[in-house]
């Protein structure tokens, strides 16, 4: 019997079924490792991935527009932009910072310890942008490149050193360092303007950036682009005139000088039109170097400060009284003993002036006949006219953080209000607001909002359409002749002699004024606002001037004595250069009063029955803070006066420095 076993027959079924698991099994994990990659790469690592592949496809760069030029009226450039290079460092892309720290460290002269630092820290926290040397022009970054090239450190237009990179920006430039600087004001390195019209029409002179996208092929050639358009920045002209700017600042200055005042300010403006011809301020500042010394100079007082100007405010007092037809230049008022009793405090005069006509008493500055004339106008009627002059608010001029001054309404006055008011107390104006109200009686009585801007281009010289500036009939032509014909007499034998021309007539008024103490919130007699504002030629004006100086402290400090000469040296060098033709007589040799009139205050003349007080308005309430002004002995001296010149009197360092600004000008807007 045989025992051996047949082998057991295979189940083909089940082998196949078995194989078909396996390859099921395997597929089913080749897909789900697949699907999980696929997940783990499309939503984990989506972003990356993207960026990733644009970068490979993509190439977005982004250009910033060079800001807006500043010009004068006469197309000279105040403020420009310059294209220059930034070299900076991207420490993510250095292998070794300690070593690149030395090798920019010997090129470039600097600390390669405090360099490695920097860069160390800046590659720990992935910093990517560590500026090395910054703002650096064409040629100066050519240079640099040399000297790269010769440390074996390659570097051109494209990085070749690792990690190292040249950024394009852009530098503001003032080519004329200071003359107009409260004006122009100036930016800051993000190409934003922080002062003057630099700051008022950022919106207009900011560079636009310029987005443009590539598209690329796999072998890097270009087959899209793609740029994101933008209104370019426009190019502002103002109303001044450089030439006229750097005279009235030089005289100016000299005027600082020579009195030893505090500060000062000039504001120059054609009354027919309201343009600002020069707007100066003295101590100034360079905006291509604002350091800490300068920054305590850097207010436009002429536009952001608001003063007491004294009796200069007559202005508006005596136009009051002849708009409403109470008295002629030419009719007569007393002064009666030289004090007045207003609410139980006494205003009085320097020196008794008697009876003499109104003329004579503005052109003596009598405190006591602009009282009685204040008082005549009344309360409601004073304080119109002192609205309508533009008191109380703005200007409107293009220009940053302009003052409305300090105007209190008639409710809120004290029984002396109205006679403070009338001699230039308990109120606050700017000098823009002064000598916009002396532009008024100028303009047969018409208003003409002040403006600084004359023009508006785009880069394609198209000007944009700007607003009129706003006219407003304040008086009558009448009241204004009359006014010019009292402001004359002022000129002619009163407290303004030193302001008269050769070869024009001049109308003008002056002011002391004492300040406030800021810490004793008291008047402080040993201070003085001194001022004069005038105008040329008298008849037909076609300038005013206004001259303030603060806390001048040589000699005789009031405004006759220290302000009036600068109107004088600015009035006669402007006309001229004007073309203004001439109405009086040109001297050979031109009388100039020498000290017959002064201003100074002399406090013990006045009487006080109430203990002194102050005005909300923070400025001196009484008469008895106004200076008073006298007459002295007339003392005319005869003084050898030069002609009035052919040629323009600028210096020939003022046409090296307008020159070398044309030639730098011209250089860098054609590149």
């Amino acid at each position: 019997m045989n025992n051996t076993r047949r082998p057991k027959k295979r189940n083909m079924k089940q082998v196949a079924y078995t194989r078909f698991m396996l390859v099921v099994a395997f597929f089913v994990l080749w897909i789900g490792g697949i699907s999980v990659r696929l997940v783990h790469l499309q939503v984990t690592q989506h972003s990356w991935l993207r960026e990733k592949a644009q970068d490979m496809r993509q190439n977005v760069s982004q250009t910033q527009m060079l800001r807006g030029t500043i010009y004068d009226r006469n197309s000279r450039a105040l403020a420009m932009s310059l294209r220059v290079k930034t070299l900076y460092a991207d420490p993510t892309e250095m292998a070794d910072t300690s070593a690149a720290a030395e090798s920019i460290a010997k090129v470039l002269k600097l600390d390669a310890g405090q360099l490695a630092a920097q860069l160390q820290q800046a590659k720990e926290s992935k910093k990517r942008y560590v500026p090395i040397v910054k703002k650096l022009d064409e040629e100066v970054s050519q240079k640099l490149n040399k000297s790269f090239d010769s440390a074996d450190i390659r570097k051109a237009d494209l990085p070749k050193f690792a990690g190292l990179h040249w950024r394009d920006e852009q530098k503001r430039s003032y080519p004329l360092q200071s003359i107009a600087a409260h004006v122009v004001g100036f930016s800051n390195d993000q190409d934003d303007g922080v002062a003057g019209i630099e700051q008022s029409q950022d919106d207009i002179l900011h560079g636009k950036l310029i987005r443009s996208l590539q598209e690329r092929d796999r072998l890097g050639r270009v087959y899209d682009e793609e740029v994101a358009e933008r209104e370019a920045p426009g190019d502002v002209y103002l109303t001044i005139d450089y030439a006229l700017q750097y005279m009235v600042e030089q005289e100016l200055e000299k005027g600082v000088r020579e009195a030893d005042a505090k500060s000062g300010i000039a504001v120059v403006i054609n009354p027919k039109t309201g343009e600002i011809l020069a707007l100066a301020n003295y101590p100034t500042f360079d905006p291509n170097t604002i350091t800490p010394k300068t920054s305590g100079h850097l207010v436009n007082n002429a536009v952001q400060s608001a003063y007491t100007l004294g009796s200069v405010f007559k202005l508006v007092t005596y136009s009051s009284g002849l708009e409403k037809k109470l008295f002629n230049p030419n009719d007569m008022i007393s002064a009666g003993n030289g004090t007045i009793d207003v609410a139980n405090h006494i205003f009085t005069d320097s020196h008794g002036v008697g009876t003499v006509s109104y003329s004579q008493a503005l052109a003596h500055s009598s405190n006591v006949c602009a009282i009685k004339t204040a008082l005549s106008v009344g309360k409601e009627d004073f304080f119109g006219m002192v609205q309508k002059m533009g008191f109380g608010a703005k200007t409107g001029i293009e220009l940053p953080a302009e003052t409305a001054g300090l105007l209190k309404p008639t409710d809120k006055w004290n029984g002396d209000s109205l006679a403070s008011m009338a001699i230039g107390y308990e109120i606050g104006v700017s000098p823009l607001q002064m000598a916009s109200a002396f532009a008024t009686i100028a303009n047969n009585g018409i208003r003409v909002q002040p403006r600084i801007i004359k023009a508006i281009k785009s880069p394609g010289g198209e000007v944009r359409e700007l607003p009129q500036p706003q006219q407003t009939q304040v008086v009558t032509p009448e009241t204004s002749r009359n006014m010019r014909t009292m402001l004359k007499q002022v000129v002619l034998t009163g407290t303004g002699k030193r302001a008269q021309l050769n070869g024009y007539t001049a109308a003008g008024k002056t002011g002391t004024a004492w300040k406030v103490n800021s810490k004793s919130n008291r008047v402080d007699s040993s201070r003085y606002m001194s001022t004069f504002v005038g105008m040329a030629p008298a008849d037909d004006p076609e300038i005013v001037v206004a001259v303030i100086m603060d806390e001048p402290k040589n000699g005789a400090r009031d405004g006759g004595m220290v302000s009036a000469p600068v109107f004088r040296e600015i009035a006669q060098q402007l006309l001229h250069e004007l073309k203004v033709p001439t109405d009086a007589p040109i001297k050979q040799e031109q009388l100039i009063a020498s000290d017959d009139v002064s201003e100074l205050p002399v406090k013990d003349t006045v009487a006080k029955k109430t203990p002194e007080t102050k005005s909300d308005a923070g400025v001196p309430k009484k008469a008895d803070q106004a200076p008073a002004e006298k007459e002295k002995p007339k003392d005319l001296k005869k003084s050898k006066d030069k002609k009035i010149p052919e040629k323009s009197r600028l210096t020939a360092n003022l046409f090296r420095r307008i020159e070398f600004a044309e030639l730098i000008g011209r250089i860098e807007l054609e590149t």
